[in-house]
């Protein structure tokens, strides 16, 4: 049996596997009903409004001063503008399966951003090795097949840059200690990634065409709800309690979620090279992560 504490860490971690892996889904019904960039930002803008005035109504600790603040809200521009912006925007042109499986990258982005980090662990051949193999999965979404067709690579593009950034995000989390609790830290990433989402929204005219509609705003709320405040809130929570490397690993059940639940409710393909490239760049990511824990250990 666990400890208790060691308890709440491991369930946080395993809804962050089941409900972000659900998120692709309702991400892919939303954009269907509400520009992108704007869905993403009232998404976030409405669950960090939420956990904001809770904070506040529980008295929670807040950032000491402003410095603390634009940390915190650096984090949140890097995670959730770059990071689920370019999600939102890919899943307008590619499937919800493929999205999570390309955003499982996180891990292999994180170890390659850490190698030009001081005092940080290095890969050996293993992970030199996940790292190739990951990256070829990639390939295999992207070359064409026997019959002539691949997927988009503008959307694999984006997704690798948000995966990319999500990376620097969680990475960079670790850098600094906030004084504050976790819940208004969570909440001030929100509105600072909502706000640009928003911002961004806006820039690129959608303003004009947002128009609400019942399946829009179930997906909205779904997420907002279970993606932002839940699933996000334990994300933080396990990023606060374990090594980056260790928290990314939830990537490994994401994409068999998010691709299951995309063929069983959208009917989205399954195909034999989709089925190939998830067992591939999971097998990768599993090599660089096992690599790196090995060698926090001797460290």
């Amino acid at each position: 049996m666990f400890k208790n504490k060691e308890s709440k860490i491991y369930l946080a971690y395993i809804a962050v596997c089941i409900l972000w892996g659900s998120t692709y889904l309702a991400i892919r019904i939303g954009v269907g009903e509400f520009p992108p960039t704007l869905f993403a930002g009232i998404r976030f803008l409405s669950a960090g409004a939420l956990m904001l005035a809770f904070s506040v109504y529980r008295g929670l600790k807040l950032p000491k001063n402003f410095s603390e603040v634009m940390k915190i809200s650096v984090v949140g521009l890097f995670l959730l503008l770059g990071g689920n912006g370019c999600v939102v925007w890919a899943e307008t042109r590619i499937s919800s399966g493929v999205a999570s499986l390309l955003v499982a990258t996180v891990p292999l982005f994180m170890a390659l951003i850490e190698l030009v980090l001081p005092d940080r662990p290095r890969l050996n051949f293993k992970g030199w090795t996940g790292l190739l193999i990951g990256f070829g999965g990639v390939a295999l979404l992207v070359f064409p097949n026997s019959k002539g067709n691949s997927a988009d690579v503008f959307g694999i593009v984006l997704l690798l840059i948000g995966a990319f950034s999500w990376a620097m995000g969680s990475v960079y989390s670790k850098s600094f200690k906030a004084t504050s609790s976790i819940i208004p830290n969570i909440a001030i990433q929100m509105l600072a990634g909502g706000l640009g989402l928003f911002i961004a929204g806006t820039i690129f005219g959608e303003l004009p065409k947002l128009h609400v509609t019942p399946k829009g705003m179930g997906a909205m709320l779904y997420l907002i709800i279970f993606g932002s405040i839940v699933g996000y809130s334990c994300y933080v929570y396990i990023l606060d309690k374990w090594p980056a490397a260790k928290a990314g690993t939830y990537a490994y059940v994401n994409p068999l979620v998010a691709v299951l639940l995309g063929a069983l409710v959208l009917g989205e393909p399954l195909s034999l090279g989709v089925i190939m490239s998830t067992a591939v760049i999971l097998g990768g990511v599993i090599l660089v992560q096992t690599s790196k824990t090995k060698n926090n250990k001797k460290s």
